[in-house]
């Protein structure tokens, strides 16, 4: 009896070309046919007026605190205290977010829940994160340091002419460094995003699992109106 054997085949070679994508390429009618009413409705749910803005909301018009850093931070205590509430039967003293983190200007005219999708097209949630004196401290001197209008809100921080920390109010009353503070944020920066180590030493994390955008969607349908102003929240005395 004989047998035979086949050699193990090889690869010899491989070839490739580049495809590119560009506008001479057409939807095919079958795959546009299909997806047609699904892009429609989930352009109908986009495009849906919830509020008017009354003026150009940008988070450029501001040296220590913006139009659009204030109406961001101030939603995110609006909604997001009762949540925590709830759950700890505490209040949030104060929000702190990141400038980088609001990606477009709010147009003067109707707002959308497109609008919210470009102000934050990131996938953050809100965290309340459980801060000792010191570490509030250390936040308030990374804001200093930073020189840029990160989103504020339950908090006043008053510079003087030398840039040092001159008054610090918490919900309206002096800092108490003998005591914790409840800072809401986002989940990207009590992870040290923007280099915000000092949330590394929280005393308590406590995840909401409340996104950032849908907390801005569900104030604009609660709203009629978006005015918000440079106001006195953070600022350098002459």
């Amino acid at each position: 009896m004989t047998s035979c054997s086949k050699s193990p085949k090889k690869l010899s070679k491989i070839e490739g070309k580049q495809i590119p994508i560009n506008t001479n390429y057409s939807e095919p009618d079958s795959i546009n046919n299909y997806i047609k009413p699904y892009r429609n409705r989930i352009n109908n749910v986009l495009d849906s007026t919830l509020a008017y803005a009354t003026h150009k909301i940008s988070k450029q018009d501001g040296t220590h605190n913006t139009s659009a850093g204030n109406l961001m931070a101030d939603i995110i205590y609006l909604q997001a205290n009762p949540i925590f509430k709830s759950r700890t039967k505490k209040n949030i003293d104060f929000v702190l977010l990141n400038h980088g983190g609001i990606r477009s200007i709010i147009s003067k005219g109707p707002v959308t829940a497109r609008t919210a999708y470009e102000v934050m097209p990131f996938e953050n949630t809100v965290v309340v994160a459980e801060l000792n004196g010191k570490s509030i401290l250390d936040l308030i001197q990374y804001l200093i340091n930073s020189k840029r209008a990160h989103p504020l809100s339950g908090a006043q921080v008053i510079l003087d002419k030398n840039n040092q920390l001159k008054t610090l109010n918490i919900q309206g009353k002096p800092f108490n460094p003998n005591r914790t503070y409840f800072v809401a944020t986002s989940n990207y920066l009590v992870n040290g995003g923007d280099n915000m180590g000092f949330f590394k030493d929280g005393i308590s994390i406590t995840e909401t699992d409340y996104k950032i955008r849908n907390a801005i969607i569900d104030y604009f349908k609660k709203v009629d109106t978006l005015s918000p102003k440079v106001d006195n929240r953070y600022y350098k005395t002459k």
